[in-house]
């Protein structure tokens, strides 16, 4: 994607929604997830990703867990109660806004 803005907008909608589809995920794990859906059009970086995961957690949006693998830690995250029913929000906003931005980038222009 050309505009990391756009995809930068709609970051914790993303991450809530794919939180919401699996129990945990760690974070190198939730950027390949978004590179497999897309076919690779959206990439998240490392330099966008870990901040937006930290806001969600101070949110109380997110829970962490520490696993051991291969002898390091690993960080899953997983929703809260709380943040399951921001995702349920989150995703219903965005999914109006993509309605409504459809709506206007395929009307036509009136001649007055």
């Amino acid at each position: 994607m050309k505009d990391s803005k756009l995809l930068k907008g709609t970051l914790q909608t993303i991450i809530l929604k794919l939180l919401s589809d699996k129990d945990k995920m760690y974070g190198y794990e939730i950027t390949q997830q978004v590179k497999q859906l897309t076919a690779g059009e959206f990439i998240l970086t490392e330099g966008a990703l870990y901040p937006a995961l930290h806001k969600l957690e101070a949110d109380g949006y997110l829970q962490t867990d520490s696993v051991i693998v291969d002898g390091r830690a690993r960080k899953y995250y997983s929703l809260t109660e709380f943040g399951q029913k921001e995702q349920v929000s989150k995703v219903q906003d965005a999914l109006t806004f993509v309605e409504k931005l459809q709506l206007i980038l395929n009307s036509k222009p009136s001649l007055s």
